[in-house]
């Protein structure tokens, strides 16, 4: 294929943001579709084969819509875009970044950073219950947390509680030294640092004396009813199909429940099955609930995760077809 050239003009204030740190960002782009870089003042000079040229430019300019929003011009954004255009799925840009869930208590904004992300944000705020499945580093249970966080500094709920079943990479709570508290605490730790980072310190100690956050393994919620809350069950793959039961059953009034989970990670013995496997064959069709499927499109940690996914998905199911 013929080798072609194109020219991009980049407002100067926006270049060191899109070239990154080092010109990482430039040196991907160039690394992922074989072009070359050649910078002129404000303008960047793209050399290549037609298609790689075309397929490059494309991505500097959503580069430079993102840079004029404001949005930060990281790796997870660079190579988001790259994957978009590549696989054109231009359409997924548009929903990146546009609105915020909350600000943390440094005033930092944290968005839906990708367009799974935003399909899960909008599927929580229309719903009463809201199952957001998928891998590691897709951001399911984090989002979820901003979502309660949001909800109560509004007034919308009274009450943000957090739970996930004490069961993990098949350890015994009865090893562990300590009582009860102690014994359940590294299980929640996840749930305690992911608050804090968006309530700050100040907040988090305050509303946790009070009551009005509340921390806790899944066992606890058995006999409740959660009224006026915002609940967050995180790591359901682990649960029982009568816990999960259990835990949905407690929803009261003006309430909103987000159920986190995934399901290549399952910690419960071989004999025992999955409650939010069940749930979400039982639930799926029911008014209220909504069903979302987060994936390695939606991983915002390190590149490495995305590939640890997708290597793992390839080992256990095969070459797609």
């Amino acid at each position: 294929m013929a080798g072609i050239e194109k020219k991009i003009n980049i407002p100067t204030n926006h270049v060191s943001v899109i070239f990154g740190n080092m010109d990482g960002n430039i040196v991907k782009i160039e690394k992922e579709l074989d072009v070359t870089f050649v910078m002129r003042g404000e303008s960047i000079k793209i050399l290549g084969e037609t298609t790689n040229v075309k397929l490059a430019s494309n991505v500097i300019k959503e580069l430079i819509h993102f840079a004029e929003q404001g949005d930060q011009i990281d790796e997870q954004l660079v190579d988001y875009t790259l994957g978009a255009i590549t696989k054109n799925r231009q359409e997924d840009l548009t929903h990146v970044n546009q609105n915020v869930v909350t600000l943390t208590y440094q005033g930092k904004p944290i968005k839906a950073k990708t367009s799974g992300q935003q399909k899960y944000v909008e599927l929580i705020k229309k719903n009463m219950v809201v199952f957001g499945m998928g891998p590691a580093g897709t951001g399911k249970t984090y989002l979820a947390m901003a979502m309660a966080v949001d909800s109560f500094k509004r007034g919308e709920v009274s009450k943000i509680i957090l739970t996930r079943p004490a069961i993990e990479a098949g350890e015994k709570l009865g090893f562990l030294p300590g009582d009860l508290q102690s014994k359940v605490d590294p299980y929640l730790r996840p749930l305690y640092d992911a608050l804090f980072e968006i309530m700050g310190p100040e907040n988090f100690d305050k509303n946790m004396e009070k009551g009005l956050i509340e921390v806790a393994p899944l066992a606890y919620m058995r006999g409740r009813t959660l009224n006026n809350a915002f609940i967050v069950l995180d790591e359901a793959q682990n649960t029982t199909p009568q816990q999960m039961k259990m835990f949905l059953t407690r929803l009261g009034f003006n309430s909103k429940t987000v159920v986190t989970g995934d399901m290549t990670q399952i910690d419960l013995p071989s004999n025992q099955h999955s409650g939010l496997f069940e749930a979400y064959k039982v639930l799926s069709n029911v008014s209220g609930i909504g069903m979302c499927h987060l994936d390695r499109n939606d991983v915002i940690r390190h590149p490495i995760v995305q590939k640890i996914v997708d290597a793992y998905e390839l080992y256990l199911n095969g070459p797609k077809k």
